[in-house]
């Protein structure tokens, strides 16, 4: 086993999927409609930031793409896979390859942060080895790979409860990446955090895609943000897609435009 303060560890990666989507709506019970008829493809590789007010639907959007909010009509296909059609085994192992990090953070504050991004090696681990938490040397070795590129391997040992927001971030980011993932879903993973760490963990996410290639989706709120560090910019309302382009060339018009609103000073987020 590799210590783990070692340097110049590297992270390995699967293939990345694409994502594609056809006129997929979601209601939800009491008739709420979540998604209205999107369509959209996003090459294997690309990362992509996803816009819009509260309520737009772009948390719907991205939880269609590993089955956690299932589809009312069309088609979510990831990979050569169709997530609309998978179900028990066969929707678990798809999502195995689909990292997911929430703006909650989603740890177990009780126990290191180690075992926290062992989770991650769950699906390509035997039960017995879970329930005995007797995980194999090279899942260990892809944590310690994980926590590095994220920059807190020297947080190993350490209760998760007593890191700060940003470190937690980046443990619930290295505990994505020890799936060895082929796309990474990020929905508002920055709200809850100061300017300085938020540009750090985008920075972070930026690097994953750049890196390592995995296809990338980051729901974002922040226009700076948005046009920093993403390839692709969509804009989401009320349920639909109402922009779709280069997020570096997205103007202030166009952000109005997607809000349905003027630009206010807590629609950005400055260092």
């Amino acid at each position: 086993m590799t210590d783990p303060s070692a340097q110049g560890v590297e992270a390995t990666a699967s293939t990345p999927w694409g994502i594609r989507l056809d006129d997929v709506t979601v209601r939800y019970r009491g008739g709420t409609l979540g998604l209205r008829g999107v369509s959209l493809d996003i090459p294997a590789g690309q990362m992509v930031s996803i816009v819009g007010l509260s309520g737009s639907g772009k948390s719907t959007l991205i939880r269609t793409i590993n089955g956690l909010v299932p589809v009312t009509s069309g088609t979510v296909t990831v990979g050569a896979h169709r997530v609309d059609a998978a179900g028990g085994a066969a929707l678990r192992r798809l999502r195995g390859e689909v990292g997911m990090v929430f703006q909650s953070f989603n740890l177990a504050g009780r126990t290191s942060v180690l075992n926290n991004v062992l989770v991650g090696r769950l699906a390509h681990t035997p039960l017995w080895r879970t329930l005995l938490g007797a995980y194999r040397g090279s899942d260990k070795e892809i944590a310690y790979e994980a926590l590095e590129r994220v920059g807190i391997l020297s947080k190993l040992y350490v209760r998760a409860s007593t890191l700060s927001g940003g470190q937690q971030q980046r443990v619930a980011i290295a505990r994505a990446l020890a799936q060895q993932p082929r796309i990474v879903l990020a929905d508002e993973p920055v709200a809850s955090l100061d300017p300085p760490t938020a540009h750090g963990v985008m920075g972070d996410l930026r690097r994953i895609n750049e890196d390592l290639g995995i296809t990338v989706l980051v729901n974002l709120h922040l226009l700076d943000l948005a046009r920093e560090y993403g390839d692709r910019l969509i804009g989401m309302r009320e349920g639909q897609i109402v922009y779709d382009g280069t997020a570096a060339d997205a103007t202030d018009a166009d952000f109005e435009s997607i809000y349905g609103r003027s630009i206010t000073p807590a629609d950005r987020l400055t260092r």
